[in-house]
């Protein structure tokens, strides 16, 4: 199959046989955006980047990632408009703002819904993420892209089949996206192929992480590590995604 813009970073991921095709790709993608937002091309300079991130703001994570990345002045110019948007935003929400009426009943929830509107915008805020709405438009393209070359390249349905298989993360994801990318032959086709691709590679996981431990015990002090010296950053991205030995990832001055 000819390689497109898509096809040559999912080869890519696939051939670079590791837990997961897609925690490679996010990994990438993730930080391509953290150089868009702040490394040298200073795309935090231009008015409608700005723009965009004044109103989407950053998540948590990604917060700590740009502080982690190290360019203070590119975070300081992101955070001085984007607190002029949120300081506009919070004082209209403030002006609209009525109190609810205590009931008796509501006394009596331990963990009531959240239906303060000043807690709804905050919750709304707390969601948005420039960064991750960014991915999420990337990531969906490279699943469509998965299943269109799963299809119909034969090299690739066959390296995939003989691959580590997926992350618990990434392999809901695809069950989820295979509703609508496949036809009922294709599921039948699908779904038991994935599921002993997982069990296989989810069972030697197992039990690269039981050999770690084995390895603990001064009878085994001798014994070859076999595949167990990196099995508990292999075994966490395996159940949740990520790379959780990865070093932080900062600007390239």
């Amino acid at each position: 199959m000819k390689e497109t813009l898509y096809t040559i970073p999912l080869n890519d991921a696939v051939n670079a046989g590791d837990e997961c095709p897609f925690c490679y790709i996010e990994r990438a993608v993730e930080q391509d955006l953290m150089d868009f937002v702040l490394g040298s091309g200073s795309s935090y300079m231009e008015s409608d980047v700005r723009e965009q991130t004044d109103k989407a703001g950053f998540c948590r994570a990604h917060f700590k990632k740009m502080f982690d990345y190290g360019n203070t002045l590119g975070n300081g110019w992101i955070l001085k408009t984007h607190y002029m948007q949120m300081n506009r935003e919070m004082k209209e929400q403030f002006k609209k703002f009525t109190p609810s009426k205590s009931s008796f009943m509501g006394k009596l929830k331990k963990n009531p819904e959240r239906e303060n509107p000043i807690g709804l915008w905050v919750q709304e805020k707390e969601r948005s993420c420039y960064i991750c709405r960014r991915f999420a438009d990337t990531y969906e393209r490279y699943i469509d892209t998965f299943f269109f070359m799963y299809k119909k390249d034969e090299d690739f349905r066959r390296r995939i089949l003989g691959s580590k298989g997926f992350c618990l993360h990434h392999f809901g994801d695809l069950c989820e996206y295979s509703d609508s990318r496949l036809n009922d032959k294709e599921k039948k086709e699908f779904y038991p192929a994935m599921f002993e691709l997982m069990e296989k590679n989810m069972e030697r996981l197992g039990e690269d992480v039981s050999w770690l431990v084995e390895k603990f015990d001064y009878r085994n002090q001798d014994a070859d590590w076999k595949n167990s010296k990196d099995a508990i950053q292999r075994g966490m991205q395996k159940l949740k995604g990520g790379y959780p030995a990865d070093p932080v990832y900062k600007m390239n001055k």
